[in-house]
């Protein structure tokens, strides 16, 4: 752990050094020597970090060393991005030598503007800069000296190398565990009517030590299909310590509902649950039971009194003493797996992808590793997982012969496993393993959230020279993908395409990670009474991560600014009047999000968050604000800025394009009046939710961004949509926003509504929608809005990649596209167009297959449409179509014969076509037999049986 942030500060103090070298202004002069000074001491204590680090375990001065070494490379690290941050500023301001001085008498005014920049102050950076260097080289000469008195051994340093993302796919644990005799017991229990008494609720738990199963075999209980028909509800809460009533049952309330309410009395909550439930035949799953007060169980068991006879709750524990508490009616003992279950586990990881010839000679030593692992599924899997990627037989020995098998201290020999395959993990990876600890534990977190907390701390860096530079998002994805594969992470929630969206940590890879962070991460949650003596027992002064959960009426611990050096501050669900203390007091923050639940949300952002000139991760949620103020924009080093789920949020400042290093702007769509003039300067963005365009002369005047304010952000990613099309008469601007240049970009929507009620010029739309040609990359269009009769842009036939599209709202639409020619198309929505009456071979084009992949097709609210009817006969048409919907189309009389005798059909719906559901709705009506074939038929809103035969 301290070589990687060791490294890390190495690899900052070399490239600020060879920058400030290159620069005309000299930011800091006279300090060459200095850095030079920290640059060997850093690398004499980095030649023997590694001996260090194996020593820390069994010598108690070696692991106060190291830790006053981390304590110090934090702070180098924080005065290098103070010096970058000046620099950077000072280049974005196009300071050159003649100019330098007055430009470092207003940064001094940024910085303290109490103070007077008269005299000394121009010389404020240097000297602030340079004696802060010079300390922190007295503070590494001692730690140095110290190093000499340890007879540590040098190590020759090997360079990290991130494994390649491989093609394989993420093993899921629920497929390589054994105990079938665990699993047909738990599931007879599940099944079970009898009871011995019999009005009661049935408690069944499983027992085991972390690590050994329990949590999977609860899984897969409640996946299984028995169990899942053989109940009503079904609720899953992850419980952790402590058992905190008010919690759980919101949490079930959230399992029932989908959402949290903002319940403050226990009694309320109480009743909202026998509401939900009563009379219901309830699965309640509590995972990870620590709890032995008897007190908390009897509160919890009243919310579930009226449930039917035949409920049960699973409780799965480490402690048999809580099976005992909660009065259990079946207690089920997980036990370590055989040694032939170990094998064939391990196996599933280690051998994936290798020869046979490979398997046979590693089989030996394979054996023997197994057997260290003492039946402990969690330490199989994860030196399973490490093994993966360690060819040669003598890396395999390696492993079996290390002396961190001899540490038994953690969770019956889990550590050595954890700490394994974690140390064979390259230095900048480890950081971001570490990382962890500060999320919440057993909970989904979102994977592109964390990547930019990782970022956000300066774990991730861009990679490859500047013609192949692989951007600090793809890296953060490689990272993440390679900690899944050596089983760090669990539990993948998916997007449809196959990509991880969330995924979750199991508890005891999460402790491990707050093992290695010790006194570095805090997670932290305040109850309703005073501030919890884990609070009061934290080294604040070492503190630089911490996630803080407030519940109802709970007191903001203000104890936290004590943590000067915090870097990561993660906060949830409080008043926010101490948002002016996070400013002024915890400076050295890289990363703020406050989440809001409530009524009584801020309104404003206060003054002073300029002073966080460190920051880099913002994230504002159920927060009450408006509008940013323009001391926002100092923010040099912002990345990330996320204000979703703010429902008044407005504006952004009119000088957002001083922050040069934004990459993600973020917020819910349709929020924002206009873009401020500034957004063009932004060129590094990455992801941006939205572009509001505006006519010349609209009501914004010269505040807002035109659409070639887009013009230079031809790094964006992912998805973009234009609002307020309908505002732009000039197409210059459309042309020069250059959407063909953003080859990035997979997803675009085109919206052509306006500000104001007025007649359409169909010519200047035609002209506007031409000149916003996207990238043939383009998977996904939507154009909504499009007042035009008869043409739609010449370029949509051009998208030989897209594979959505969907046309609402273009209701003056006569003619609809020849869209059978787009070869990947295969998912199609035309909604809200009204102008169309009859649909048939234009639609087709002149291919000899037309709609070649179209898998979905739905057709909403065309008022005018009566017919579709296709003429021509030597095409085939749709070949691959599964679901077709049709809803509120009146008028519409038939649906074309090649569509519904498509053996690839699989769903019809009709919903408010009276004409259509008429004919299909009678017996003997001659439609209804051409939909015999299809085997899901729904008319308006009710399935409809359909004679086979």
């Amino acid at each position: 752990m301290v070589d990687a942030i060791v490294s890390a500060v190495l690899k900052q103090l070399n490239s600020t050094a060879v920058e400030e070298a290159k620069e005309q202004v000299r930011l800091v002069t006279g300090v060459e020597k200095e850095v030079k000074r920290l640059q060997d001491n850093l690398e004499a204590i980095q030649a023997v970090l590694a001996d260090a680090e194996r020593r820390q375990v069994k010598e108690e001065h070696v692991r106060l060393w190291l830790d006053k070494l981390k304590q110090a490379s934090y702070d180098i690290d924080d005065v290098l991005d103070e010096w970058n941050t000046a620099r950077g500023k000072l280049q974005n301001e196009g300071v050159d030598a003649d100019n330098a001085l007055s430009f470092l008498q207003k940064l001094c005014s940024s910085f303290f503007p109490a103070a007077s920049c008269f005299g000394f102050e121009q010389l404020f950076l240097r000297r602030d800069i340079a004696k802060k260097i010079k300390e922190m080289n007295e503070t590494l000469d001692n730690i140095s000296r110290q190093k000499d008195t340890f007879n540590l051994s040098v190590t020759r340093s090997k360079e990290d190398k991130s494994e390649r993302t491989q093609s394989t796919a993420l093993i899921n644990v629920s497929e390589v565990c054994g105990r079938n005799e665990e699993k047909n017991a738990l599931k007879g229990k599940l099944l079970s009517e009898t009871a011995e008494q019999p009005n009661a609720i049935q408690v069944i738990s499983l027992v085991g030590m972390g690590g050994i199963g329990k949590t999977t075999l609860a899984q897969l209980a409640y996946n299984d299909a028995d169990v899942s028909n053989n109940f009503n509800v079904m609720i899953w809460v992850c419980v952790s310590d402590p058992f905190d009533v008010f919690r759980v049952w919101k949490a079930i309330i959230e399992n029932l509902d989908g959402y949290t309410p903002d319940l403050g009395e226990l009694n309320t909550l109480h009743q909202l649950i026998n509401n939900r439930i009563g009379g219901k035949k309830v699965l309640l799953v509590l995972d990870d039971v620590w709890t032995e007060d008897g007190n908390k169980w009897e509160s919890f068991q009243r919310c579930l009194i009226n449930a039917h006879r035949g409920s049960k709750i699973l409780v799965t524990t480490r402690k048999e003493t809580v099976a005992r508490m909660i009065g259990s009616t079946c207690v089920i003992s997980i036990e370590e797996l055989s040694e032939p279950e170990c094998w064939s586990l391990f196996k599933r990881f280690a051998f994936l992808n290798r020869s046979r010839s490979d398997c046979k000679q590693l089989e030996e030593i394979g054996r023997k590793i197994t057997w260290k692992c003492k039946g402990l599924p969690l330490a199989v899997k994860t030196i399973g997982s490490l093994l993966r990627f360690k060819k040669a037989r003598e890396e395999w020995q390696s492993i079996l012969d290390s002396e961190i098998w001899q540490v038994e201290e953690f969770e019956k020999n889990l550590l050595p496993a954890l700490l394994l395959s974690y140390n064979d993990l390259p230095n900048e990876i480890k950081r971001c393993f570490s990382y962890c600890a500060v999320l919440p534990k057993e909970c989904y977190v979102d994977r592109d959230e964390l990547i930019k907390l990782w970022m956000a701390q300066g774990y991730i860096d861009q990679k490859g020279n500047k013609e192949m530079e692989m951007e600090m998002e793809m890296v953060g994805e490689r990272y993440f993908d390679l900690l899944a594969k050596r089983s760090f992470f669990q539990e993948f929630e998916k997007h449809e395409e196959g990509n991880v969206k969330r995924y979750k940590m199991h508890d005891i890879v999460h402790g491990f990670a707050q093992l290695l962070t010790k006194v570095e991460c805090a997670a932290m949650e305040v109850g309703s009474v005073g501030e919890p003596p884990l609070l009061r027992n934290i080294c604040y002064e070492k503190l630089r991560h911490s996630i803080l959960v407030l519940h109802y009426n709970a007191s903001f611990p203000v104890s936290i600014f004590n943590a000067k050096k915090l870097r990561s501050l993660l906060i949830q669900g409080y008043s926010l009047q101490h948002m002016p203390s996070f400013f002024d007091q915890l400076t050295c923050l890289r990363a703020l999000r406050i989440g809001k639940y409530g009524d009584d949300a801020i309104e404003r952002i206060p003054n002073g968050i300029e002073k966080l000139i460190h920051l880099r991760y913002l994230k504002l949620f159920f927060v009450g604000i408006e509008e940013l103020p323009e001391t926002f924009c100092e923010l040099f080093n912002l990345q990330n800025l996320d204000l979703r789920r703010c429902s008044k949020f407005k504006r952004l400042p009119q000088n957002i394009g001083k922050l040069v290093n934004l990459r993600h702007l973020i917020f819910d769509e349709d929020d924002l009046d206009y873009m401020p003039k500034g957004m063009g300067s932004l060129t590094g963005l990455r992801t941006l939710s939205e572009f509001v365009a505006v006519s010349g002369g609209g009501k914004y005047g010269s505040k807002a961004c035109n659409l070639d304010g887009l013009r230079h952000m031809n790094h964006l990613r992912g998805s973009l949509k234009i609002r307020g099309l309908g505002n732009v008469t000039d197409v210059d601007a459309a042309k020069n926003a250059e959407l063909e240049k953003k080859k990035n970009l997979i997803s675009l929507e085109l919206e052509f509504d306006k500000e104001e009620e007025e007649d359409e010029d169909e010519v200047n739309h035609q002209a506007i929608i031409e000149a916003l040609r996207p990238h043939p990359n383009l998977e996904s269009l939507q154009i909504s809005f499009y007042e035009v009769k008869a043409r739609f842009p010449n370029w949509i036939l051009s998208l030989n990649k897209l594979r959505m599209l969907c046309l609402s709202f273009c209701k003056k639409c006569e003619i609809m596209p020849p869209l059978g020619k787009l070869q990947s198309l295969e998912v199609l929505d035309i909604w809200e167009m009204h102008g169309i009456k009859r649909v048939g071979d234009e639609v087709l084009g002149i291919e000899i297959i037309a709609f070649p992949r179209l898998k979905k097709f739905t057709l909403w609210s065309l008022d005018g449409w009566e017919e579709w009817e296709f003429i021509e006969e030597n095409i085939t048409i749709m070949p691959q179509l599964n679901s077709l919907a049709i809803r509120d189309c009146s008028k519409l009389k038939m649906l074309p014969d090649q569509v519904l005798r498509s053996t690839t059909l699989k769903k019809l719906e009709i919903n408010d076509c009276p004409i259509l559901e008429k004919s299909f709705k009678e017996a003997a009506g001659d439609e209804r037999s051409k939909i015999s074939c299809i085997p899901i038929v729904i008319i308006d809103s009710r399935y409809v049986q359909i004679d086979r035969h």
